[in-house]
């Protein structure tokens, strides 16, 4: 797989202020081309017990190659003890949005 390979990560968050500082930061260090806040019902199972809360879900626009440093910084930021973090590669996009992505998330000049 390529560093430039084209990802959609998906990170769940309990708080709108949480999601936006989380949003921003990823945005504004350039580890995320765009981000998406989404309001979701969760149901999961935590320290024994079934959970259920409403949460709001980032969509993460990126490449490969900046997935380890998107995680450490969300995993700063998050409120969560073990903040839900996955990946999964883009197969097909529009050219030109790909390739907005990937200058999105390019090394500042």
């Amino acid at each position: 797989m390529s560093g430039n390979e084209l990802i959609l990560v998906q990170c769940a968050v309990g708080s709108r202020d949480n999601a936006a500082a989380i949003a921003r930061a990823l945005v504004e260090r350039r580890l995320a081309a765009c981000v998406q806040m989404t309001p979701i019902e969760s149901w999961y199972r935590w320290e024994g017990a079934v959970q259920h809360e409403p949460e709001l879900m980032l969509t993460i626009k990126t490449v490969r190659a900046r997935f380890d440093a998107l995680c450490a910084a969300a995993t700063a930021l998050h409120d969560y003890e073990l903040p839900e973090i996955v990946a999964v590669p883009i197969t097909d996009a529009l050219p030109a949005y790909a390739d907005w992505v990937r200058e999105a998330v390019a090394d500042a000049v």
